[in-house]
């Protein structure tokens, strides 16, 4: 056997002594060292002094201007990178329900001008009446402001408050107590055959004043 087929024969006898587990088999890796040792290969390309790159991936020369993918206010590329608008926007009106976000700035389109008390609306500046005690008006700054009615108090025991009426009337004029009957103001009263009662002038929350005269059987004695 010639020398160079002995040397391939002994070469065939090592291979044949290495473990199986170490022939033919892949080296495992975890899963962190596969995905750090792919990102090692990749190459990003520098784009500093040359050109800008948004959110999504679009790459824009110098001097260009565009609207990053988080913003409405636009942004030039500089070779120190994006430089954006920041301006101080107007601060929205308070009472605005329509508001466009299109530009750098919220924008509001649309004011309310009404108003609201329970329930209803009503225009600015218009006057209503919610009960027939209040005077009400929608004033410009969308707020309602309503008075209610000061009624003066009842020269009467039985006041009665009539519909759409606000404060309460005497409907049989002033009065007042006696005992437990009511008797007209101003006049003197024979409540019984031996009393004469007549209300205080202008205290008519005040008993009556009566005068109990001797009488007999009915008949006032002299």
């Amino acid at each position: 056997m010639g020398p160079l087929l002995s040397a391939a024969f002994v070469l065939l006898l090592a291979m044949s002594a290495v473990s199986p587990a170490l022939v033919g088999n892949p080296v495992d890796y975890t899963a962190d060292e596969a995905e750090r040792t792919a990102s090692e290969n990749i190459v990003f390309d520098d784009y500093r002094g040359k050109g800008c790159v948004d959110d999504s991936g679009f790459v824009y020369k110098l001097g260009e201007r565009f609207y990053p993918g988080h913003s409405n206010c636009p942004c030039e590329c500089t070779e120190d990178g994006p430089v954006c608008d920041q301006p101080e926007c107007p601060k929205l009106h308070p009472k605005c329900t329509k508001v466009e976000h299109n530009g750098c700035c919220p924008e509001c389109k649309e004011v309310k001008n009404f108003c609201e008390y329970r329930g209803k609306t009503y225009k600015i500046l218009e006057e209503f009446k919610p009960s027939a005690c209040e005077w009400c008006r929608c004033e410009p700054n969308n707020e309602v402001h309503c008075v209610v009615s000061d009624c003066a108090v009842p020269e009467c025991v039985n006041p009665v408050y009539e519909p759409e009426q606000c404060c309460p009337i005497c409907k049989n004029g002033p009065n007042c107590f006696a005992g437990t009957t009511i008797i007209p103001a101003g006049i003197e009263v024979k409540v019984d055959d031996c009393t004469i009662c007549r209300c205080h002038n202008g205290d008519w929350w005040k008993p009556a004043q009566c005068l109990r005269r001797e009488c007999l059987n009915g008949q006032t004695l002299s």
